[in-house]
């Protein structure tokens, strides 16, 4: 399975077969509790679409670092 944003999934041979490993659903684990997960795979996705070059997509950069501060900013104590 890929991700489908630029990044293939890491693969580790079993029986002279390749499978993909539990790192794959630890990057959806992580994304998935950053609570920015849209922001990042619409960046991803803008990448993919120009090459790379994520100046580019620098709408999607701001709104993943924003996304990114906002949620760190719930997590500090008050």
């Amino acid at each position: 399975m890929s991700s489908g944003h630029g990044r293939p999934p890491p693969k580790k041979v079993v029986n002279g077969e390749e499978e993909e490993e539990e790192e794959e659903d630890m990057y959806e684990i992580v994304v998935e509790k950053s609570g920015c997960k849209e922001e990042h795979f619409a960046l991803l996705d803008c990448m993919d679409e120009r090459n790379r070059d994520w100046r580019l997509c620098q709408d999607y950069v701001k709104a993943l670092r924003d996304c990114v501060a906002s949620q760190q900013q719930k997590k500090q104590p008050k």
